[in-house]
Parts: structure tokens; sequence; C-alpha cells
């Protein structure tokens, strides 16, 4: 089965590269991101909302120019938006659990203590308003 891709209609095109050039800038603006920022746990932030608003432009962009150029609706793109989606925050809050983890066993400065009781305590608490 052979698609021409040149008779693809303007308006699909045009939107789909819209979306296409919006998913590469936040992937892009995510990288910067991830190079100029100075702690480990300013560097996860932006990287992974860039990932997941990245990933959907650009897999909005697909669906919308092979929806068009197929004659057909293509939304099998969609479990890889999914897929970004749950699998980026999640692997976040492990990294962002596992450094601290590793901080607080260092006693790196900077990182609250954990009290007892499970809570939070040091000035950073009170900051936070706990």
């Amino acid at each position: 089965m052979s698609v021409a891709y040149a008779e693809v209609p303007l308006w699909a095109a045009i939107l789909s590269a819209v979306f296409i050039l919006l998913g590469a800038t936040l992937a892009l603006i995510g990288a910067f991101g991830l190079a100029r920022l100075g702690s480990f746990y300013d560097r996860i932030h932006a990287p992974t909302l860039a990932t997941s608003w990245g990933a959907g432009g650009l897999v909005m962009g697909s669906m919308i120019f092979f929806t068009a150029a197929a004659a057909r609706p293509v939304i099998h793109e969609i479990l890889i938006g999914v897929f970004v989606t749950v699998t980026t925050p999640v692997t976040l809050m492990m990294l962002g659990r596992a450094a601290i983890y590793r901080d607080r066993s260092q006693n790196n400065p900077g990182i609250p203590p954990v009290s007892p009781t499970g809570a939070v305590s040091g000035p950073e608490a009170q900051e936070d308003g706990d």
C-alpha cells in the first residue's frame, strides 16, 4: 500500500508542521533547561515538562499528517503519547526520590531531614506552612 505524501492537502501540511515545530521547540527548551539549570532537582523538572508537551505536539502533528495522507483516521500514535505522558512523571518521581534518599543518607546540606513521624522538619518546612 503506497501513500502519495505529496498530495496531502495544504491545510493538513501547515497544521501538522505547526504542531511538529511546537513539539520540537518544547523539546529544545527542555534540552536547554537540562544543560543550563544548576542543581539536579532543577534539572529534572525542565526536561520532564518539555518531554511531555513536546511529545504531544509531535504526536499530534504526525496524526494530522498521516490521517490526511491515508484518508482514514490514524490514531495509533495516541498510544505513544499516552506512554510518554504516563512514564515521564513516574520516572521523574523515582529519580527525585532516589536523589533525596541519597542526599539524606550522605547528610548533604540543603535537604530537610525527616522526623521520626515521617514529616519533613527544618527551615524549609516552616516556609511552606507545614
